[in-house]
């Protein structure tokens, strides 16, 4: 079974893009950050696009560059929490990758967004409570597209890529194979 590239998804601040780093550095791979790739491309931050050109415009850039990225290989891929809304972004990433949906708890998450003011979907809610409301909304979504789940509670990035490596294995793939 050929796939190609590794999605990381999860709500964000569950470590996608930590443990993106370990695991490409793991398994030798290119590593793509969706966010950091559309604010490099928009010359903007994502609060400047949602302010200016709302959600929908970002849902668009990203639905755009998992189209682009789908024609890639041997890419680990760090996910924005909102990809998964979209069913084409789904569908996208299955067919071109192995989707890895990364979870937390909403206090995990919390404790590790707090203090970031770039994040506009939780604009003026920034607690445990929104976010876990939040995160049941997008459960769904995120469990469709995930092949393999990993909890990132108290682990090191080290310890999540690890147990991505074996997940991996553990369903028939061989990495080389990507």
């Amino acid at each position: 079974m050929v796939k190609g590239n590794i999605y990381l998804i999860g709500f964000m601040g569950t470590g996608k893009s930590t443990v993106s780093h370990s695991l490409a550095d793991l398994l030798g791979f290119e590593e793509i950050d969706t966010d950091a790739w559309i604010v490099r491309e928009q010359k903007r931050s994502i609060k400047e696009i949602f302010d200016s050109q709302g959600e929908e415009y970002f849902r668009d850039l990203e639905t755009e560059l998992i189209e682009r990225i789908a024609k890639e290989e041997k890419k680990i891929i760090s996910c924005g929490g909102g990809i998964v809304l979209r069913k084409a972004n789904r569908e996208q990433m299955k067919k071109s990758g192995l989707v890895v949906l990364l979870t937390a708890e909403p206090e995990t998450i919390f404790s590790r967004v707090c203090q970031n003011t770039e994040r506009p979907v939780l604009n003026g809610n920034m607690n445990a409570s929104y976010i876990a409301d939040l995160l049941q909304q997008r459960n769904p979504y995120y469990i469709e597209a995930g092949e393999i789940v990993v909890a990132t509670d108290c682990k090191t990035p080290e310890e999540i890529a690890q147990k991505i490596q074996r997940e991996i294995k553990n369903i028939g793939i061989n990495e080389k194979n990507f």
